[in-house]
């Protein structure tokens, strides 16, 4: 298995008022946290986005996504996607996905379970309370055999929030392992903060 990873740090961040992977987290941007722990696990890494050595993304997620895939080494035979709005990813969190690509799974997605009470509205009005015992919340890395990924580009262009979508679409079985409460994605000012928090508490430094 020929692995590499694709960074995506092309979003415009409209959510949090600018470029959230410019973000600096003890000392270092915010996308860099996870290159580094790609690169020191023997991973190539393939930025997206306006970063040092990064190839130009695209107006949606998808098309950054793709504009990875052309740019990843030729010999690549699986492919780890990873938002660099993500900077807490855990090595061990990786592994497992590795793992299970590792094992034959052809679409690996970390994920966690939802906590809270979720509930379908109508015009402000609720209409259902949504059973959550077979609800998660999905994070990133996710893990792709290459061609799989690139065929399901290829087959479709709908706008979609993962890549593990356009799988799903195809009719392919997607593997889940466990995701980490720590590895919060940052959408809004108060995910910085509290990712802040979090490195504060681990006793992280600027590397």
């Amino acid at each position: 298995m020929k692995l590499a990873a694709i960074v995506l740090a092309a979003g415009s961040g409209s959510r949090f008022g600018g470029a959230k992977h410019e973000i600096l987290l003890a000392g270092r941007p915010a996308w860099q946290w996870s290159s580094d722990l790609f690169a020191s696990m023997g991973v190539p890494v393939t930025l997206v986005g306006p970063l040092p050595g990064g190839v130009g993304g695209g107006e949606r997620r998808r098309d950054s996504v793709a504009a990875g895939l052309d740019a990843v080494p030729p010999i690549t035979t699986h492919v780890l996607v990873h938002d660099a709005a993500r900077p807490l990813v855990s090595r061990a969190l990786v592994e497992r996905v590795i793992g299970a690509l590792e094992q034959g799974a052809v679409a690996v997605i970390p994920a966690v379970p939802v906590t809270d009470t979720v509930k379908r509205i109508d015009g402000g009005v609720v209409v259902e309370t949504i059973d959550r015992t077979q609800l998660v919340s999905v994070q990133t890395p996710q893990g792709f055999e290459i061609g799989l990924l690139r065929r399901v580009h290829s087959q479709s262009d709908n706008d979609v929030t993962d890549d593990a979508a356009l799988v799903e679409a195809a009719g392919i079985p997607v593997t889940v392992v466990a995701g980490d409460p720590e590895n919060r994605k940052i959408t809004y000012r108060i995910d910085h903060h509290i990712v802040q928090a979090t490195i504060h508490l681990r006793g992280e430094t600027d590397a």
